[in-house]
Parts: C-alpha cells; structure tokens; sequence
C-alpha cells in the first residue's frame, strides 16, 4: 500500500510514520493498540501494522502483547529519542496536541486545522509552516481559547492561532469570504462532536 510522502519534515519516510510518531512520542507514557492508532491517525490498518513493526525493528518504538492486542509506546533509551521528539513535536505534533486540548472545552462542535500547516498535511509542496492555524466551530468562550492557544504554542514550540465561528456562521460560510476561502482549502480534522 502507498503512502504520501512527508510534506511537512524531510526526515520522516512518509505522512503514516509521521502521524504514528506523533500519536506515540508525544504521549511517552502512553501504550497505544494498532486499532488505535489507525483510528487516532486515519492511517489503514495494514500501514499501521506494517510501519509499527517497522519502527520496533528499528529499536524507536517498543511493543508488548496484552490478550490479543500488541500495544506499543516509544522507546526513551534510544539514542535519537530527543532529536526525534523535537522533529516530531514541531512537524506532526499538531494533531494530537490540539485534538486534546479541544476535546474537553465545552461548547466545542468541531475543530480543524487549516493554512499552510493542513495545506503540507495533505501533500501540497511548500516551505515549512512557521505556524498551526485553528477553526473551532460552536458556542465557548474567548478565555478557553485563549488557554489552549497558549497551551499549545508551549507544547509545539510554535505559534498557533485560533479562530472561531458559531455552528450557524460555519454552515452559511458561503455568505462570510473569510469562512468560505478556509473551506476552500485543505483542513486537516481535528475534534468533532459525536453525532454531528
């Protein structure tokens, strides 16, 4: 199975490894199911499997067998593990560090990512995004947001600015030019409230 290549660091082999690495180095105490990361990272099963054991053989991850589930997490002793969380904190960090900083402000009915930052995300070529743009759609407040843009420019080392707009604004987004050019674009999901 073919993956896209890594737009967004030329140090990772492919967009797959960069999600998976993501999901794992930036939760180092974590143990994580292949199930789960194909479903945290949107990566097809037999990529997660094939790349996984890839990266165990290697010695970055480590895995264990718990029933029928393997669990794998990174492996702190490797000798690039400080190198490799930077490159992945700052390149695919994005994702999971906003996922959960989102998922648990109320009000929140989906959030996403887009700009330059989506744009690599999805394979468009161009140079390395210096920021994480945010759309957060629903009813919160302007203090929460606030909280979590600052949460994760500590996090990602990099500047992240988020925008919102009401559930009603997003879905007339035609009639608003700045909502309807983001919708236009690459975005990259993030959180999304069940049922919606």
């Amino acid at each position: 199975m073919k993956t896209l290549p890594s737009m967004l660091s030329p140090f990772v082999r492919s967009d797959a490894v960069g999600a998976i690495l993501a999901e794992v180095f930036l939760h180092p105490d974590g143990e994580f199911s292949l199930a789960e990361l194909a479903r945290l990272t949107g990566v097809l099963p037999a990529v997660v499997h094939k790349e996984v054991s890839r990266l165990v053989g290697a010695g970055v991850l480590k895995d264990r067998r718990e029933g029928n589930n393997r669990l794998v997490s990174v492996e702190p002793s490797h000798p690039l593990y400080s190198p490799m969380s930077e490159i992945v904190a700052a390149s695919y960090g994005p994702v999971p560090v906003l996922r959960e900083l989102v998922a648990g402000v109320r009000g929140v009915e989906e959030a996403f990512i887009y700009g330059s930052w989506a744009a690599r995300r999805r394979g468009q070529p161009g140079s390395f995004p210096r920021d994480v743009d945010v759309m957060v759609v629903g009813e919160m407040g302007v203090d929460d947001l606030l909280a979590i843009q600052d949460q994760a420019k500590q996090r990602l080392g990099m500047e992240v600015s988020i925008h919102r707009t009401t559930a009603t604004g997003w879905q007339q987004r035609a009639e608003n030019p700045f909502l309807a050019e983001v919708a236009s674009r690459p975005v990259v999901e993030l959180w999304r409230r069940e049922g919606r």
